[in-house]
């Protein structure tokens, strides 16, 4: 199994169940470095993950003006409606993602949809699909909530993540959730199962 999703409940903190939800052929070599990363839920507010959303705010700070930037801060991470992962490695988070359940609107096709948020892999995890896995464990929870499309907002200039999101089977749509379609922002969509 290249990665599994563990389900921790807010009741004490104790772990409910472990699901694997993905396999993925290892043969050796680097890609085998794939099964030492540990997806699963976790609460933004930890002091581990706000460092991590505080270098990916610092980075979006250096490409756009603050206006220009539409993140979900700490408080709305934790809303019921979002779901927020984190990436494992040795113990250590090194990359995060969340979803967050959208209603119908006109963009959508009127029908709801998840919204993917925050995806960041720590500089010096990158090049080992961290972000792919935590994209398909987020994909996978949106499908096992019966949501059938994801949609995302992204930069221009965040050419890694375009790459990604591409290589992902995202495709290029018109803007949603009110975002402005101000030429700094791709909007991007994706059937879903």
């Amino acid at each position: 199994v290249a990665f599994v999703l563990i389900d921790w409940r807010a009741e004490g903190g104790t772990l409910r169940r472990a699901l694997p939800i993905a396999a993925v052929p290892i043969a050796s070599g680097a890609a085998a470095e794939v099964l030492k990363i540990l997806i699963r839920r976790e609460r933004p507010d930890q002091p581990e993950v706000t460092a991590l959303l505080d270098a990916l705010d610092r980075y979006l700070g250096e490409l756009y003006a603050p206006e220009d930037n539409h993140i979900l801060d700490v408080q709305a991470l934790l809303a019921p409606e979002v779901e927020f992962l984190v990436a494992c490695r040795d113990g250590r988070v090194v990359g995060c993602g969340a979803t967050r359940r959208m209603p119908a609107e006109p963009a959508s096709g009127d029908e709801p949809y998840g919204e993917i948020k925050r995806m960041y892999v720590d500089p010096a995890h990158r090049g080992q699909r961290i972000a792919e896995q935590l994209l398909q464990a987020l994909e996978h929870g949106l499908h096992s909530q019966g949501v059938r499309q994801a949609r995302l907002e992204t930069g221009r200039d965040q050419v890694q993540a375009v790459r990604l999101y591409e290589r992902c089977g995202y495709a290029a749509c018109g803007a949603f959730a009110g975002y402005p379609d101000n030429g700094l922002s791709l909007f991007m969509h994706k059937r879903l199962g």
